[in-house]
């Protein structure tokens, strides 16, 4: 397998002006450009990108996330340094990037697709296919002033994935979408990766990165700062912004984030208020919490870990669209799992609370809790997620339909 993308010290600035000339008049009884001063956005980057890979690019706000993602998509031009990209690129930048505002959907599809290389056949051919995914069939023949930002977003998103591109660039429009279309986003991005192409994306929402990426990048104030197999690179990360804002040693448990909300207890429970559970029985999770200092909208989640440290599951709040208001006294928050599909053994929970965006880590303590799985009355092959299955009979000599003996 080959390289899709190769940045090779790649650096770019922009000038930043301190003032600014509110007029030609101004400009000109000044004589004066303003003072200024070089920003260093990306400072001799270099990575590369596999062929058949989805690549994230973390980091917090001001990293050169973006300002990478453009280069690579060639909308900027580096300083120094070069790009090269191996095979026909799409890119979706920003919502509605390309669209006419007074124009109508259909007729942005057809200008979209042209202006990312399709011809008008072959736009005609796929267009059914576009609008089915963008879900805004009901509102094609109305001017996209009109829509959503979410309705923008899907619409230019279906465009972008019906070009058959080779790399496909994507900065931050999952963050736009309903969790349906998320869901739909993934799959394609699995069946993109299956079929061979690349898949480059930003996105602050790490659990999105964790489940749809396998490599990634991390970038910090321009610099590269690890680059490697996604879940390597989005521990190191965590540990820094988790480690940014201070430990506090609670019970005896480590925890890292600014602190307005402490987890003081997570129990995990089966039907029998235990914490062994059978294969495939529901459990409860509670989750205690105190607050220092109330917080609008926190998320809320735990994740299961193996004891080998294997990452298997997560889910939080705000994923779940169980929303939490305002938070300014202790309380409990409990999720309902209707079955327990892990393979007999012994399992880690980990809790963690952010603010709404989930960029800032408020709490994080990893292995506050631990559960059971036992095997119940079924016997299970292996690995961490069990599968019930039910196998028929093998009959001796049978023909499956519509083959031959």
């Amino acid at each position: 397998m080959g390289d899709a993308i190769v940045v090779d010290n790649v650096t770019k600035r922009f000038r930043v002006y301190h003032e600014r000339n509110q007029s030609l008049k101004s400009a000109v009884m000044r004589r004066s450009r303003g003072s200024y001063e070089d920003f260093l956005a990306l400072d001799d980057v270099s990575l590369t990108i596999p062929e058949s890979s989805t690549f994230a690019l973390v980091g917090d706000n001001g990293s050169g996330k973006s300002t990478l993602l453009k280069c690579l998509a060639r909308i900027l031009v580096p300083d120094s340094g070069s790009v090269t990209t191996n095979g026909r690129m799409a890119a979706l930048l920003e919502v509605g990037s390309g669209f006419h505002p007074e124009l109508s959907g259909r007729d942005n599809v057809y200008l979209n697709g042209s202006i990312l290389g399709m011809s008008r056949q072959e736009i005609d051919r796929k267009f059914d296919e576009i609008v089915d995914f963008s879900g805004v069939e009901q509102f094609i023949d109305q001017p996209v002033k009109n829509y959503s930002s979410g309705m923008y977003v899907r619409l230019g998103f279906s465009v972008a994935i019906n070009v058959d591109p080779e790399i496909l660039l994507v900065d931050e429009v999952l963050a736009v979408g309903d969790t349906a279309f998320q869901a739909k986003c993934t799959e394609k991005f699995a069946s993109l990766n299956r079929e061979g192409r690349t898949v480059v994306l930003v996105s602050h929402s790490l659990p999105s990165v964790r489940a749809m990426a396998d490599h990634a990048a991390w970038l910090d104030h321009g610099h590269l700062r690890a680059v490697g197999t996604a879940a390597d690179v989005l521990e190191h990360y965590e540990e820094s912004t988790r480690g940014a804002t201070g430990v506090a040693v609670v019970g005896g448990l480590e925890h890292t984030g600014s602190g307005e909300i402490r987890v003081t207890g997570v129990e995990v429970l089966g039907p029998d208020g235990r914490t062994r559970i059978d294969v495939g029985q529901p459990a409860r999770v509670r989750i205690s919490y105190e607050v220092a200092t109330p917080v609008d909208g926190p998320v809320i989640g735990f994740a299961v870990e193996a004891l080998d440290g294997t990452y298997l599951a997560a889910t939080n709040t705000r994923d779940a669209e169980a929303l939490v208001g305002r938070v300014d006294t202790h309380g409990v928050v409990e999720c309902e799992l209707p079955s327990v599909q892990l393979h007999p053994g012994d399992y880690i929970v980990t809790a963690a609370v952010t603010d709404s965006t989930t960029t800032h880590s408020i709490d994080y303590v990893r292995d506050i809790a631990r559960f059971t799985v036992d095997s119940g009355a079924h016997r299970w092959s292996g690995g961490y997620l069990a599968l019930p299955a039910s196998w028929g009979a093998v009959v001796p000599g049978a023909v499956r339909e519509g083959t031959e003996a």
